[in-house]
């Protein structure tokens, strides 16, 4: 069965993940080499290409589309044939591209033509043609090549499409009913069939004398063969699941799951050498058929799946109790999880070495629908119940401490999706196969395990991946969440998209066309833009970027402390530089990836206009940051004053301002604002600054007296500038005190609030020694009807009765 083997090959495939993922990369870039290679030294495609070739094989590939009896391979076979013409014509269409530019410039250095009644010099007429003539034929075999790829591309999608189409036949065949019990003797019949064939093919090979000459020669080596086949199949696998076990036997450290990760690979690889050595052992006897050769390299696959089945179903519910899991099971759950991740991989491997001993091309379809269904019964059984243990463990109450309302994690709602998916195509498939649809029952139940494997496999390496990053960044438990360990999570699951595609019956061609078109890139213009390009141009920014930023660390910690600049200068220049150097990064980028991005200009340019109005706030406080960086009215540290708002400087970017209030809250401040309103700059060219005190006398008290003692407070501080020296001045006759100033200029301003305490400190304690009274304003209430409020006054309470004890 076509689409049986397609369903086997793609769960097999979660086991080599990146090696597939390499390889379709590989697969696509060889059909390209081969003919870039060629083509690397011509200078014309007519050099390198054979058009007459190429259209026999196009006539013939026509022939063969248009019969609807050729067969599969013979389609596949003409496909890559046509796709290695195709990658040849692709890199054909730059031909000549320097000499077309340099006619192209020439003809434009001789101006425009004459318009319609004006002659033209007869020299400048006859270049102008002969350099039409030469640029007609430079372009010649790019616009060849050009044709050329689009009727082989076009000849690939009809090819892709017939596959497609019968694919889809393929899985709305239907066949016998398999319940049917008239259909059962063809079924043994076949199976008799198969016995008979692989009976007589070990007769025939043990009648032959030399075959048993030859076996006896090789029994030492066979006899070797199947002790370590014996060992490492019964034995191997569970001392290294209880080496694995040990590992992490009391506690869940980080290194520990590494390890046993390392040594649980072994419950794989060891028996799989004892199953590849047990293969040997019978293939190296002879005595095996075409059909007993054929079915023991199948026993390597089958063998793949079952302890690879039995390893993921360890990895994902594993038996220690502190092993990092994904699924949130009891010690119950988990083992019936590890029983039926083994189960449907046993299941499938039998499916696979049925499909070896009983092939479907080589027996009737009632036979073959009588085989398949109780395979796809038995995975559909297993499959519900993994799906239901599944969606159990997504519904694990949360801790109390937890809030109801709390989003469910990503990883247990892909988790309860999968489970749910997985259930109704448990259900489906086999009522599919019961009533006929026997392949299409196939095509839905097993893609679904191999899904869950494959699943089941990216959770694992996640969790390595946590490890591993916890053990080289010397975190926590909780760093394995971080940033770093999700990124490459996320990187996993996007190389993952094209195993997904291949075990829900994608074949490796349609990976690669995709591959192919996403590498040949679109058109613009007559500029064709490419994956590879961007990534030239990511790798050439990124490049600048880091040569600015190291330029911006040099400057600002090397360099410039070494100036007379100041700090804020400092700061403008690094700023600058960065700004520069990122927009010459981009420029630098953009010029070495080849993009030519003229024709966008006019769009650019209508864009701009529309952008323009809505992002008015945005241009003028990117304006307005340029020019405070320029300028540097202020720079970080400065003691500011904007919009009623007060503190210090903390960062100055292109579109805002960061000022930290003296209560420690940042305030985003847009920078227009600095340059368009009033702002106080307290320490922008100096740190002095001028402090006022008041400070009030009762009335009668000798003023000069007073203008002495607070005279002497001020000039006893020690921030205090003694040029201009500090004054006092009688300021006003208040209600009710003779109200005096002290006004100081200090050397550093920052400190105002200490300095004002340190003086009213003083004044309150040489107005004491002095005899100089403070004044506190008194007022007298005056009550206009205080009868009124008797009515709010408390009872008159009785004489209170003798007590007991003063009886």
């Amino acid at each position: 069965m076509i689409r049986m083997r397609q369903a086997v090959g793609g769960f097999t495939l979660f086991l080599a993940a990146l090696a597939l993922w390499f390889g379709i990369a590989a697969t696509a870039s060889a059909q390209t080499d081969k003919s870039a290679g060629a083509a690397a030294g011509e200078s014309t495609a007519q050099a390198v290409l054979d058009y007459d070739a190429w259209n026999k094989v196009s006539d013939d590939a026509e022939t063969k589309v248009s019969d609807s009896e050729v067969t599969e391979e013979t389609l596949i076979a003409l496909r890559t044939e046509i796709a290695a013409w195709r990658a040849r014509f692709l890199a054909a269409q730059g031909v000549n591209s320097a000499r077309i530019g340099t006619i192209r410039a020439q003809i434009e250095a001789l101006g425009a033509p004459p318009a319609d009644g004006v002659t033209e010099a007869a020299d400048i007429a006859a270049r102008r043609v002969d350099l039409a003539e030469q640029l007609s034929v430079a372009q010649a075999p790019a616009i060849a090549a050009v044709e050329a790829y689009s009727r082989a591309d076009g000849q690939i999608g009809e090819i892709d499409a017939i596959l497609r189409d019968r694919q889809a036949e393929a899985l709305l065949q239907l066949w016998p009913l398999p319940i049917n019990p008239a259909n059962w003797p063809a079924a043994v019949t076949a199976l008799l069939q198969a016995g008979n064939t692989l009976g007589a093919e070990l007769t025939g090979n043990w009648a032959d004398e030399a075959k048993r000459a030859n076996l006896r020669n090789k029994l030492p080596p066979i006899v070797g063969l199947l002790l370590v086949a014996l060992l490492t199949i019964f034995r191997g696998r569970f001392l290294v699941e209880r080496f694995a076990v040990r590992l992490l036997d009391g506690g869940t450290s980080s290194l520990r799951e590494i390890w046993s990760f390392m040594v649980s690979l072994g419950q794989v690889i060891v028996p799989i050498l004892g199953v590849v050595a047990f293969v040997t052992a019978v293939v190296m006897s002879g005595m095996l058929g075409p059909l007993g050769a054929e079915v023991a390299q199948v026993l390597i696959k089958v063998g793949l799946i079952a302890y690879g089945s039995r390893w993921l179903g360890t990895c994902s519910f594993p038996k220690a109790f502190s092993a990092p899991r994904h699924l949130q099971l009891d010690a119950d759950g988990r083992a019936k999880g590890r029983f039926l991740a083994q189960s449907l991989g046993l299941i499938f491997g039998l499916e696979v070495l049925r499909t070896a001993v009983l092939q479907t091309g080589q027996m009737s379809e009632a036979a073959a629908s009588v085989f398949a269904f109780p395979m796809v019964l038995l995975t559909g059984v297993l499959l519900f119940r993994l799906g239901k243990l599944l969606l159990r463990s997504t519904k694990v109450e949360q801790d109390e401490e937890q809030d109801e309302e709390a989003p469910m994690p990503f990883s247990l709602r892909l988790i309860a999706l999968l489970s749910q998916i997985a259930m109704v195509v448990a259900v489906l498939g086999p009522l599919l196969a019961m009533v006929g649809y026997v392949r299409a029952g196939q095509g839905l139940v097993y893609p679904m395990v191999g899904t869950l494997a494959l699943v089941g496999l990216l959770f694992t390496l996640q969790s390595l991946v946590g490890a591993v990053y916890a053990v080289f960044a010397r975190t926590d438990e909780q760093g394995r969440d971080g940033l770093l360990p999700v990124l490459i999570g996320f990187v996993l699951s996007f190389a993952a998209i094209p195993l997904l595609a291949l075990i829900w019956g994608a074949r490796m061609s349609d990976l690669t066309e995709v591959f192919t078109k996403l590498r040949d890139g679109f058109q613009i213009g007559e500029t064709r833009i490419s994956p590879t390009d961007f990534i030239l141009l990511f790798v050439v920014f990124g490049f600048w970027y880091v040569v600015t930023r190291l330029l911006q660390g040099a400057l600002k910690t090397t360099i410039l402390p070494k100036t007379n600049l100041d700090h804020g200068g400092q700061n403008a220049i690094v700023v600058g530089v960065g700004y520069v150097g990122i927009f010459l990064a981009a420029l630098i980028g953009i010029t070495s990836a080849g993009m030519d991005l003229s024709g966008l200009a006019i769009v650019a340019g209508a864009l701009s206009v529309g952008i323009g109005f809505g992002l008015q706030n945005i241009v003028l406080n990117f304006v307005s940051g340029i020019i405070l960086l320029i300028e540097r009215p202020i720079s970080e540290g400065d003691w500011v004053e904007v919009n009623g708002i007060m503190g210090t400087v903390s960062s100055i970017s292109v579109r805002s301002t960061r000022i930290q209030t003296f209560d420690r809250t940042d305030v985003i401040v847009p920078n227009s604002d600095f340059v368009s309103n009033m702002v106080t700059n307290w320490t922008r060219y100096n740190m002095t600054g001028r402090l006022i005190v008041k400070v009030g006398a009762a009335y009668g008290s000798d003023t000069r007296h007073v203008e002495r003692v607070l005279q002497e407070i001020a000039e006893a501080q020690p921030l205090a500038v003694l040029n201009p020296p500090p004054t006092v001045v009688l300021a006003e006759f208040g209600a009710d005190s003779l109200n005096f100033e002290i006004r100081v200029i200090l050397r550093d301003v920052n400190f105002s609030v200490t300095v004002r305490s340190d003086i009213n400190h003083d004044i309150a304690r040489r107005f004491a020694e002095e005899g100089i009274e403070i004044p506190v304003a008194q007022r007298a209430i005056w009550l206009r009807n205080p009868e009124a409020l008797e009515q709010f006054s408390a009872p008159k309470q009785g004489p209170i009765p003798d007590s007991p004890a003063n009886s």
